[in-house]
């Protein structure tokens, strides 16, 4: 059995900017540290809330570097290593390694995307080329393609690729990937508002964006599920069900980062083109933010 790399929520960490867009370190030391001291039982730098598509190479770098350096091995750090381009993909991997990163989240190739037996090669190339555990990320809505659960059945055979971030919302299909894969692949849900259902199917927590405002919270809907509390999770996922809503009425990660500044984070704007959220959504974001306090 491959080893698990972590339980529970694991945060889809936003990158926090200056007044000028570049990276506030400084912030985002005290993002940890906040989320560190709130439960989150993992740290994900660089992702899709994270900017990854628009930081610079040495950003995108540092990035990891000064996570893995800030958390100190308090709980995994896990690098959004993920390109269209394969041998750049294992650049970023290679980096995330030398550094100490406990994992590396890669997605599937997006806009030039590939066929099925083209991710199989993809995904096993990079885990050849690396060795250190990988988490895969299947969000067609954002990349256009998807792994379909007999291209995981072969992908797991791998020893490196140990996990995915389904974000697919096809319920359906992770019944058969646990089917196809059993123990060989752990699973995270890659959406919030499924992360009781994921769990029922034997998922080991999620990677989230809800934790970057409730780090806490998200944490619970897990760990009172692993206790056996099934009604006590469900309760917390229902409770958070219109806050979550809100935090994707508009392309992620534009209203989190409104939420954390709206919360005295000041975490910057993002960058072009993603661009201020409008009024009325705005509007629903504050409501569905002080409907939980």
């Amino acid at each position: 059995m491959k080893k698990t790399i972590f339980t529970g929520a694991g945060v889809a960490i936003v990158t926090p900017f200056n007044k000028d867009l570049t990276v506030n370190y400084e912030k985002l030391a005290e993002l940890i540290e906040y989320q560190i001291a709130n439960k989150t039982d993992a740290i994900i730098i660089c992702g899709t809330t994270g900017e990854a598509s628009t930081l610079t190479d040495d950003e995108h770098k540092e990035c990891i570097r000064f996570a893995v350096e800030k958390v100190a091995g308090r709980v995994p750090v896990i690098a959004g290593t993920g390109s269209n381009d394969t041998a750049y993909a294992i650049e970023l991997t290679r980096y995330a390694k030398e550094v100490g990163a406990d994992a590396y989240l890669n997605v599937t190739p997006y806009y030039n995307k590939t066929t099925q037996r083209g991710l199989i090669k993809h995904f096993t190339t990079i885990a050849d080329a690396v060795e250190l555990p990988a988490i895969l990320y299947n969000v067609p809505g954002r990349t256009g393609m998807t792994i379909t659960p007999d291209t995981y059945k072969e992908l797991c055979k791998h020893p490196n690729i140990v996990a995915t971030k389904e974000a697919s919302g096809k319920v359906d299909d992770v019944v058969r990937i646990r089917d196809l894969c059993g123990d060989d692949l752990d699973i995270y849900s890659g959406e919030d508002g499924l992360i009781t259902p994921m769990l029922s199917l034997g998922a080991k927590g999620v990677i989230s964006v809800l934790s970057n405002i409730k780090p806490k919270e998200t944490h619970d809907i897990c760990e009172e599920y692993f206790r056996g509390n099934v009604a006590a999770s469900a309760a917390l996922q229902i409770k958070y069900c219109k806050l979550i809503d809100a935090l994707f009425c508009e392309t992620n990660p534009i209203p989190v980062k409104a939420a954390l500044n709206i919360l005295g984070f000041d975490v910057g704007e993002c960058r072009l083109p993603l661009y201020e959220m409008g009024e009325a959504n705005l509007a629903k974001l504050k409501a569905a933010i002080e409907d939980v306090k």
